[in-house]
């Protein structure tokens, strides 16, 4: 089926054996045997019933928060960045934005309008689709805290709008059921001065700047904070900070980031995931939980 002519009615880009390496924040991933990048969301539809059923289907972002093994993806993945890119205001201090536009944008489009509440998303470093799909969050607040109803997509292509109450989210954790996926979400806030927005988004950005290692190959963080406690803490403690495996080393500056310094495999990332979360757990009887999603088959 590595045919264009199959996709003949498909108006975005198609690519076939495409290394993921190009397109995760980490660096690092084989081949996904389909890779698609849809022109909107009628052509994301035309895609998924397309394909056949049998074919397994990974969608992404800004490739944050994911780690891909070396054997790539036997599958297709969606990229829905550019393709779900439109964000409109809403009466009632709403904001409509589609599943592939960074949460970064969104908080400058909400600085812009003096909409309270939305400066935590300066902070996620990944698209409104996935943290819809993980209920992403930072500096005490979390996604589906500001949002009002969603879309989603199943893989027979039928859309339909589901409101917050009919969402199970928690910590690092969306319920809305198998093969379903966001394509967009109306998102609620309150009214204030774009001068207040903007100085809270400067602070965040401060902050995340100063505590996290920015502009490195790195997905965010690793490991889920456990009841009570912080994952990098209990990293830092085990002492953990700068151990390495080939070129995947635990960060100096933040020790629940992982780093590839150019040189790592994804099985130098998962292994190292393996050993920080097997010696806390030895150290410390406390079990981390992987907030990466680690997908595809080994080199």
């Amino acid at each position: 089926m590595s045919s264009l002519e199959f996709f003949k009615n498909i108006r975005g880009e198609i690519r076939f054996e495409e290394a993921m390496a190009k397109h995760t924040s980490w660096g690092v991933g084989g081949p996904a045997d389909y890779w698609f990048m849809p022109k909107d969301k009628t052509d994301l539809t035309e895609f998924v019933v397309t394909l056949p059923r049998e074919v397994p289907l990974i969608w992404m972002g800004l490739g944050s928060n994911l780690l891909i093994r070396d054997g790539g993806i036997r599958g297709a993945v969606i990229c829905t960045h550019k393709g779900l890119s439109s964000i409109h205001a809403k009466p009632l201090n709403q904001v409509e934005v589609e599943s592939g536009v960074t949460c970064a944008k969104v908080a400058k489009f909400c600085a812009r309008a003096g909409l309270l509440g939305s400066e935590f998303l300066a902070g996620i470093p990944g698209t409104v689709g996935g943290a819809l799909a993980m209920n992403a969050g930072a500096y005490g607040r979390e996604t589906w805290d500001v949002v009002k109803r969603a879309e989603i997509l199943d893989r027979d292509g039928h859309l339909d709008v589901i409101d917050r109450s009919e969402v199970r989210a928690e910590y690092r954790n969306t319920f809305i059921g198998q093969e379903k996926w966001f394509t967009s979400a109306v998102l609620e806030f309150s009214q204030g001065k774009p001068t207040d927005v903007k100085k809270k988004i400067r602070s965040v950005l401060s902050d995340r700047s100063n505590s996290q290692p920015i502009g490195s190959f790195n997905a965010g963080s690793v490991f889920k904070n456990p009841a009570d406690d912080y994952a990098g803490r209990l990293i830092e403690a085990a002492g953990l900070k700068g151990l390495r495996i080939g070129g995947a080393s635990v960060s100096l500056k933040h020790a629940n980031f992982i780093i590839n310094d150019g040189r790592a495999s994804a099985t130098d990332i998962e292994e190292l995931i393996l050993l920080v979360k097997a010696t806390v757990l030895e150290k410390f009887r406390i079990e981390l939980k992987k907030e990466v999603k680690i997908v595809g088959v080994g080199g």
